[in-house]
């Protein structure tokens, strides 16, 4: 590709070299205030327990302020259960209307029901904030596994069995629903979807690190803007 002082030479006479790095890291810097969806980078760290609903959203507004699109107001897709006179709590109602697209650009759903539907969420789209693919079945480590705690709608569980690690709280005993990022896995009539894979389990009781990270994941998330 030609360099920015070829193609503008009236432009660029006696600008330095720092003047055209910023002048050609301006794209990058608004294709990533354009994003609007991304798989965490990591985990909270804590296993299943994220502090919440609350912890979840600020990690995934942490890690969008870190990538250049903190404007937006970001929210975990996550769903929680009725408990403790709490009502249960959709992710498909916490993420706005879309459409949404990763750093590069590209356009994983156009709306809700595009994204429980036919979306456009493989291994190659579901990219992190920092615009690179996550680990899938395959590479070591596999990664593939994001907290969902959700049905294939989007909706939440019924009360009763948990599938949230206690609506997000708890980093030992339990069980979260799982999605697969890139959309694949052994198997089994679940095994393509990015939402509701399969519950974690582990040797900790289902919901700690140690538990996540044996069935393929970290801890990771999905983050929608919702505005």
């Amino acid at each position: 590709m030609p360099s920015l002082a070829r193609i503008f030479p009236r432009l660029c006479f006696g600008l330095g070299a720092a003047s055209l790095a910023v002048l050609a890291a301006e794209p990058a810097q608004a294709q990533a205030a354009d994003t609007s969806f991304f798989v965490t980078s990591a985990g909270i760290g804590n296993g299943a327990n994220l502090g919440g609903l609350a912890g979840a959203d600020n990690h995934c507004q942490t890690l969008a302020q870190a990538a250049g699109a903190g404007a937006k107001t970001w929210r975990a897709y996550l769903s929680t259960q009725e408990a403790d006179g709490k009502p249960a709590v959709n992710a498909r109602d916490r993420i706005g209307k879309g459409p949404w697209q990763n750093s590069k650009g590209v356009v994983i759903a156009k709306d809700v029901a595009e994204l429980h539907g036919n979306n456009n969420l493989t291994k190659q789209t579901a990219l992190t904030e920092k615009g690179e693919v996550n680990n899938g079945l395959g590479d070591t480590p596999n990664r593939h596994d994001v907290l969902t705690g959700s049905q294939a709608d989007g909706t939440a569980f019924p009360a009763g069995e948990d599938n949230t690690c206690k609506n997000w709280t708890s980093s030992t005993q339990g069980s979260a629903m799982l999605g697969h990022a890139d959309r694949t896995g052994t198997p089994s009539p679940t095994m393509n979807s990015w939402n509701a894979a399969h519950p974690s389990r582990g040797p900790d009781g289902g919901c700690s690190q140690n538990d996540l990270i044996s069935t393929g994941g970290t801890g990771l998330l999905y983050c929608f803007a919702a505005n």
